[in-house]
């Protein structure tokens, strides 16, 4: 009594049943829990929500409970009566009725037992519709960027995907996902809803290895068929070898580890710059190959060229030697003609003497124009006879930079390279 009056002193405020009832039902929140037992009096309302009772195996205790019908089709747990499940959520009090209920926002089956036979039948009947077949699984596109990757950012998997994806330019989409146990089943479904909106070239899913219990949200039904339907390319690293999810067999690539999905997304970047390195080394033998070919071609032309340079400077000499040979025979017939001429000087009359005088005086001077244009005259005088490509040069613009010159001197002849031009201005 004492109690109660010193309530009333300290809260005179008189709530509604309604209002009541949210404050109680607010603070049975707190009692959330997950709790065991056997499935008893079950039945469905007309909306589709499922209410059953779940009894204590030891003490026979009873708690009414309810799940609404969209979490019921979430799990894909059928319930019947004496079936073993637990159920998670928290009390609540139905203002309607009055009635306590414990809400489940999660059910799952109890026992490993039942947890590898409702396994090994779900998994006989997506085997039955081929979605673990092989034709049906895509291949990861190659030099493939545009990655999604669902996961929970709280454990050492991202960081292991991390530092096995490498430098290749990836863009990667994380969604930080529960992976645990069948609470997991409505973040992973969430998430790969979003993704199915996003612009991604391939999907990973991962996680760490575990129990059945902890892998159950990757062996639901729900999940296995959206991976199944997803546009892109699925990778599930989702436990270990041992640990054989359905969703892992659905996907198009199943593999044990983070790091191995990072490496079946690198790959074939690897091979891009493997292959490039060979290209590369075969284009630098290629080159080679034909700098060699041209550089034999080129050597093959100059011996042509020197066999006809050869051939011309042959020719010149032939036809210098027949020049000095006229040039000397002209040289005798003048001088028989001049010694011809003072003969007949010396006998004709006085009269013709001028006239022969000039005319020997005109011969002379031909022979001194003649020996003057002799060439082998020129180069005694200490001239040259400069040539370029087989032809004399008279003038700057008969020779440039780079070109051999042939100088015909007195005794031979001297081979050299212009290094410079000075034009006359």
């Amino acid at each position: 009594m004492e109690g109660n009056k010193e309530y009333q002193e300290k809260d005179e405020k008189t709530l509604s049943v309604s209002d009541y009832l949210k404050i109680v039902n607010q603070g049975l929140k707190g009692f959330g829990a997950k709790i065991i037992g056997e499935v008893s009096e079950i039945k469905f309302g007309p909306t589709g929500h499922a209410y059953f009772s779940l009894k204590d195996e030891k003490d026979k205790s009873v708690i009414n409970c309810i799940i609404w019908k969209s979490r019921y089709q979430l799990y894909g747990i059928e319930l019947k009566e004496g079936l073993k499940i637990i159920a998670s959520g928290s009390p609540e009090i139905y203002p309607p009725s009055g009635r306590f209920s414990f809400v489940a926002e999660v059910v799952e089956y109890a026992g490993e037992g039942k947890l590898k036979k409702e396994y090994e039948k779900l998994k006989k009947k997506l085997f039955e519709e081929g979605f673990f077949a092989k034709e049906r699984k895509r291949p990861i596109p190659a030099y493939s960027q545009k990655i999604g990757v669902i996961t929970s950012l709280k454990g050492a998997v991202i960081a292991d995907f991390s530092n096995n994806l490498g430098k290749f330019g990836f863009k990667v989409k994380i969604i930080d996902s529960r992976v645990e146990g069948q609470t997991a089943v409505s973040d992973l479904l969430s998430a790969i809803r979003i993704f199915k909106k996003e612009d991604i070239e391939v999907l990973v899913i991962m996680r760490g290895g575990g129990s059945l219990e902890s892998m159950l949200a990757f062996n639901n039904e729900l999940l296995v068929r959206e991976v199944a339907n997803f546009p892109a390319p699925v990778i599930a690293a989702i436990g270990h070898h041992k640990d054989v999810s359905l969703v892992g067999l659905t996907a198009d690539l199943a593999v044990s580890t983070p790091s191995i999905a990072a490496t079946a997304l690198t790959d074939s970047w690897k091979q891009a710059i493997l292959f490039l390195e060979r290209y590369e080394r075969d284009v630098v033998d290629s080159y080679e190959g034909v700098l060699n070919s041209a550089r034999n071609f080129i050597n093959r032309l100059v011996e042509i060229i020197r066999g006809y340079c050869d051939s011309i400077f042959d020719k010149y000499k032939e036809i210098e030697n027949k020049l000095k040979v006229s040039l000397g025979g002209f040289q005798n017939v003048l001088l028989n003609v001049k010694i011809n001429l003072r003969d007949s000087i010396i006998k004709s009359f006085s009269g013709f003497k001028a006239v022969l005088f000039r005319t020997v005086k005109q011969l002379e001077y031909v022979e001194k124009v003649v020996n003057s244009h002799n060439p082998e005259r020129q180069l005694m005088l200490g001239y040259s006879i400069a040539r370029c490509d087989g032809k004399i040069i008279r003038q700057v613009e008969d020779t440039e930079i780079g070109k051999e010159i042939n100088l015909r001197v007195m005794d031979g002849t001297i081979i050299s390279k212009v290094k410079n031009i000075n034009k006359k201005i």
